[in-house]
């Protein structure tokens, strides 16, 4: 058996310098903070790394009355705004990266897809899994039949995983 000798061209082209974009669904469940350590820490490890919050308002329920609807709405919009805020100033002070905060309003499935389609820089799409009985709708739908054509890799962050677990893997 031969010993394949090293290209040398690996040496003369150095890796580009590029954004390595995390996109991480957060909700204020308990899996989305497990998954949102999870994808902060990477994102502060790798080279380039950035960090994409990604929440989405469900449409309010209540129709009867439009005015009605509407200030529930932008109530609800304010809420994640403020709730965004603050977890990305948390972020800053923990990690040292200032995330992306992307909100946008109807069904989660839907509206984190079409994100996903239109931006053409992500990295990886960070989903924290229930720690018991069924993973999450997100984690079903992007993980199944889906999955094999999405621009980025899934990665789903067991729910269980401990504060000293997330520091050690990441």
């Amino acid at each position: 058996m031969a010993i394949r000798k090293p290209r040398k061209q690996w040496g003369k082209h150095p890796l580009k310098e590029r954004k390595r974009r995390f996109v991480v669904v957060y909700d204020d469940s308990p899996e989305a903070k497990v998954s949102l350590k999870f994808a902060s820490a990477r994102a502060a490890h790798v080279t380039g790394g950035t960090l994409v919050l990604f929440h989405v308002v469900p449409p309010a329920e209540f129709q009867h009355w439009v005015a009605v609807q509407d200030r529930m709405v932008k109530e609800s919009e304010k809420e994640a705004r403020d709730m965004m805020k603050d977890i990305a100033v948390c972020i800053k002070e923990e990690y040292g990266i200032a995330p992306e905060v992307v909100i946008r309003q109807g069904n989660p499935k839907d509206e984190l897809q079409a994100y996903m389609e239109k931006a053409n820089d992500l990295f990886a799409l960070f989903l924290g899994a229930h720690p018991e009985g069924e993973p999450g709708p997100l984690v079903d739908y992007f993980s199944g039949p889906l999955c094999g054509c999405l621009k980025c890799p899934v990665v789903i962050v067991p729910g269980v995983l401990t504060d000293e677990q997330i520091d050690d893997m990441a």
